[in-house]
């Protein structure tokens, strides 16, 4: 997983409440298991006519969001289904923060365990980075400070601190348990000596 230090970048505006793992990407695409390719999909009833003409009008498929690397959204973003695509989705198109004032819980569990940051403010503080987006200003996260910067605001937002250090150095689960390679080798050595009728 790429860590997450500092990120500066297009902000998308999407101010929608309760945009779900299927409006993110639609259940048609859950065929694959990698975790590539998705971005292409993401996002694709809103951005798409059924024939696969883009529609203008979302936000995504205009400029400078088109290359956008923050979404600002509304509450509750990510609920529905536990599907773990949603967030490899956003990250194949290029999204590694995501900015609301509230998250469903599995969505925001499955951000983390992927590299996308996502930052819960109060609606208010959401509110005034939306006019930057809208605006096709930069926003700059800083995950070390907790941070959020846009023009001369800055509003600050609170994580978990092991969330943070695996976010810092680029952990999901699996890197985790490898850090502790050197114990498990020891541990099979000696099992595999002590019971080698296994």
């Amino acid at each position: 997983m790429k860590p997450f230090t500092n990120l500066t970048g297009i902000a998308a505006p999407l101010p929608i409440i309760n945009i779900d793992t299927d409006m993110i990407i639609p259940k048609q695409f859950l065929k694959t298991i990698l975790r590539s390719g998705l971005g292409k999909n993401l996002f694709d009833e809103m951005r798409f006519t059924p024939e696969g003409k883009e529609i203008p009008e979302f936000v995504l498929n205009r400029e400078p969001y088109r290359h956008a690397t923050v979404l600002v959204a509304g509450e509750n973003f990510g609920c529905g289904s536990s599907r773990e695509h949603a967030p490899w989705a956003l990250l194949d198109f290029g999204i590694r923060c995501v900015i609301a004032p509230s998250f469903a819980d599995i969505f925001h569990n499955n951000c983390f365990q992927n590299g996308i940051l996502p930052v819960t403010l109060p609606q208010d503080q959401v509110d005034q980075l939306m006019i930057d987006a809208n605006a096709g200003r930069e926003i700059t996260i800083d995950l070390q400070a907790q941070t959020v910067k846009a023009g001369n605001k800055q509003f600050s937002f609170n994580i978990d601190a092991f969330r943070k250090d695996c976010m810092l150095k680029g952990l999901d689960a699996v890197g985790i348990t490898m850090q502790h390679q050197d114990a498990i080798s020891a541990f099979e050595t000696k099992r595999k000596s002590n019971q080698s009728w296994t």
